[in-house]
């Protein structure tokens, strides 16, 4: 049984009912045969009457939220499923893990393989970032030092001495000097400048205030400024880059918090006893390892994407379709009988009740072993409503999106597709964004060893706390997906530098020195071309290997696509699974977004080469 106390005493908890979930655009799967009739309520309860727009999350939102808590509670599940043990971080421990995670072991360990990789991401780094590296080195160095243990950290000083380069950081666009660093309306996000930079500059210049809740159609419209570069979407990036990416937003995001004056200690998992196969109660990476043994390429799992269709095809429309729960008789039921024939392809989903399957729906986030949410990044959530402005909430959760594992990231996006659908229909099923969020909440953050050892009142702080994050995930779930431009800059410096120290490597000079050569005859032509106001395109996946565009100043990825698709009257691919990529120079592989103006991001990447691809979707 999960370890959290339900406390039944307080005013709050008296009154019951239930939430759910909404669809995934990426993730399509096959859709069964459409149900009969409309399916009814099995509870007897009056209609659930909720206006669309509530004033913040009152008390009778969380009269939802503990009502969902009591039917987790009385629904029993996973009692023979271990316990998640949990333990924090030893005195030095945690920040050793840190700089391991951040690609800079080699600052404690001078054996570690890191080393110029680290070099080259130390020298790209804002000074709010380099104060989060030199904070935890420090730490380490005085625990060390306490167990008289002998180490080899360096001085911090040595490593982060001032230098010409660093200062000019702020005149690059990196630092805290850059346009629009702390000028910004509460309501632009700016994400060519580094979000603990700007959090620097709110700090010194503007008195901290506690933003309060919002309803629905009075959360803040935030917006981001048109980047001719074009957006970089999770998913849009080459694995080489997205590993240098994830280390900078660790770095960027303990900067964050550290600039705003707030700690976040990390857990991590003892090892439990998990299932090795099936489908509830097991690990989102066993899961996807049976399914793409099925489907190759599949990121989310299947199970989750058949409940998810289930929904949205039959049940969208029913009032209190994720609120009311399922009879747990006939839960319990189901779910043993998709254990055995969901794989086998005989499972009869047209008999299924649509609040059995968002029932079934919660059920699977809530076995999951592990949290959806990671137990390393748990707490780092739980925190985010401490920082002072909305603005600098999102920033903290796009950072910690970015930071899931694939599994998790793609799995929670699919789930907040889902649930925007879901709220779409409001005006029919009752289920508003607060709604959603109040009822989604215990079921994403009620993870076992999370909760054994809190007070009534930080349960009640907790739950509205919670509420509230899923309330953002859901409604700027296009931001929080979204590389920020300022962390793509720093990995294009990183690949630059990466690039210089090759080809002063003289095991590699000779063979630089061909190559060069050989680049310098193939890329004649494409200069030639180039000067004329051209570029060149190549496709070598289709009959069309390779087309002269001309280049203009409005001249778009769309614009591009359009006149290959016009020339390649053969194709069978669609439109939307074409992508032009930007390749090579200082980024390994890019997917651009349609709105990307060629020359401006080929001013900021003149040795780019541009190629047309299939997106696996």
């Amino acid at each position: 049984m999960h370890s959290y106390r339900f406390s039944p005493k307080a005013a709050v908890t008296q009154k019951l009912e239930s939430h759910w979930h909404r669809r995934t655009g990426q993730y399509n799967v096959q859709r069964g045969k459409a149900a009969g009739a409309a399916l009814c309520s099995s509870s007897g309860k009056a209609p659930y009457q909720r206006c669309s727009s509530q004033d913040s999350l009152d008390e009778q939102a969380m009269v939802d939220y503990f009502r969902e808590v009591e039917i987790i509670q009385r629904s029993g599940d996973a009692e023979t499923q271990e316990d998640l043990q949990l333990k924090v971080a030893d005195e030095g421990e945690q920040e050793e893990a840190w700089l391991m995670e951040a690609g800079l072991a080699t600052l404690f360990d001078e054996s570690a393989s890191d080393g110029e990789d680290g070099i080259v991401l130390l020298s790209t780094l804002t000074r709010t970032q380099a104060a989060a590296v030199e904070r935890r080195v420090e730490t380490l160095k005085q625990t060390l030092r306490k167990r008289n243990k002998p180490y080899s950290v360096p001085d911090v000083r040595e490593i982060f001495k001032p230098s010409p380069a660093s200062q000019s950081k702020v005149r690059n666009g990196v630092g805290p000097g850059a346009p629009g660093g702390g000028a910004d309306a509460e309501t632009d996000i700016n994400l060519e400048v580094s979000f603990s930079e700007q959090a620097l500059i709110y700090k010194e210049g503007l008195k901290v205030t506690q933003p309060q809740n919002e309803a629905d159609d009075r959360l803040p419209d935030f917006k981001v400024s048109q980047d001719k570069t074009g957006q970089t979407r999770v998913g849009d990036l080459s694995a080489e880059d997205m590993k240098k990416v994830r280390r900078l937003v660790l770095i960027e995001m303990s900067a964050l918090f550290d600039t705003c004056g707030i700690e976040v200690k990390a857990h991590k998992a003892l090892k439990v006893k998990v299932r090795e196969s099936g489908l509830f109660g097991v690990s989102l990476s066993t899961l996807l390892e049976q399914d793409q043994r099925r489907i190759p390429g599949t990121k989310v799992p299947l199970i989750l994407q058949h409940l998810i269709s289930h929904i949205e095809e039959q049940g969208l429309d029913t009032e209190g379709v994720l609120r009311i729960p399922g009879a747990a008789t006939r839960v319990k039921a189901v779910c043993h009988e998709l254990e055995h024939k969901f794989y086998e392809g005989v499972f009869p989903w047209e008999s299924l009740k649509q609040h059995d399957v968002a029932s079934l729906l919660k059920l699977f986030i809530r076995e999951l072993p592990y949290p959806l949410l990671t137990v390393e990044y748990f707490n780092a959530f739980v925190s985010v409503l401490k920082l002072p402005t909305k603005k600098q909430q999102l920033q903290a959760l796009n950072l910690l999106v970015l930071l899931l594992p694939e599994p998790n990231r793609d799995t929670l996006k699919a789930l907040m597709e889902f649930f925007q659908r879901v709220i779409d229909h409001k005006d029919r099923n009752k289920m508003t964004l607060n709604n959603v969020a109040v009822v989604m909440a215990p079921n994403i953050f009620m993870c076992k060893g999370f909760r054994s050892k809190i007070s009534e009142q930080q349960e009640f702080a907790m739950a509205t706390g919670t509420a509230n994050i899923v309330r953002l995930l859901i409604r700027y779930q296009n931001l929080l997906w979204t590389i920020p431009k300022f962390i793509l800059n720093q990995v294009r410096k990183q690949n630059m530098e990466n690039q210089r120290k090759m080809n002063r490597d003289r095991a590699v000079k000779k063979l630089l020195k061909k190559m060069a050569y050989d680049r310098e005859r193939a890329s004649n032509k494409q200069e030639t071309t180039a000067c004329r106001g051209f570029i060149r395109v190549q496709a070598p996946q289709f009959s069309m290997v390779s087309m002269a565009v001309q280049l203009t100043e409005d001249l778009k990825a769309s614009d591009v696509l359009t006149r290959f698709l016009s020339q390649e009257r053969t194709l069978s691919v669609k439109r939307e699974d074409l992508c032009l990529y930007e390749m090579g120079g200082n980024i390994k592989e890019r997917c651009l977004d349609e709105e990307t103006y060629i020359k401006a991001l080929l001013e900021l990447n003149p040795s780019a080469e541009w190629v047309i691809k299939s997106v696996q979707h």
